[in-house]
């Protein structure tokens, strides 16, 4: 079964502050995210005013299971008041190699 690598591509609203939404973020990943079926890890990557978050997961099922998922409650809230949603643009991607 092969790894999957789940992107979304974002942009944070207008006035948001890089970084208290850097501390919702630690907190999401640390008390939610990283406690989930399948998880691996999660980057969070900076370009031109775009942001890429980059979980890796074992399986397409965990992925999808989690994106599909309703927990998380506030820290979800707290992380997602940062971003422009209408911005998002999600992709599955299968790890074919890895060195």
């Amino acid at each position: 079964m092969a790894k999957t690598i789940w992107t979304c591509e974002y942009k944070l609203k207008k006035n948001a502050d890089e970084a208290e939404f850097l501390v919702a973020s630690k907190v999401l990943g640390k008390e939610y995210i990283s406690k989930q079926k399948g998880y691996i890890s999660w980057q969070q990557l900076k370009g031109d005013g775009t942001w890429m978050d980059v979980v890796t997961w074992e399986s397409l099922e965990d992925a999808q299971s989690f994106e599909n998922s309703s927990g998380g409650g506030e820290l979800v809230e707290r992380f997602y008041s940062f971003i422009n949603l209408m911005s998002c643009k999600t992709r599955y991607y299968s790890l074919v190699r890895e060195q």
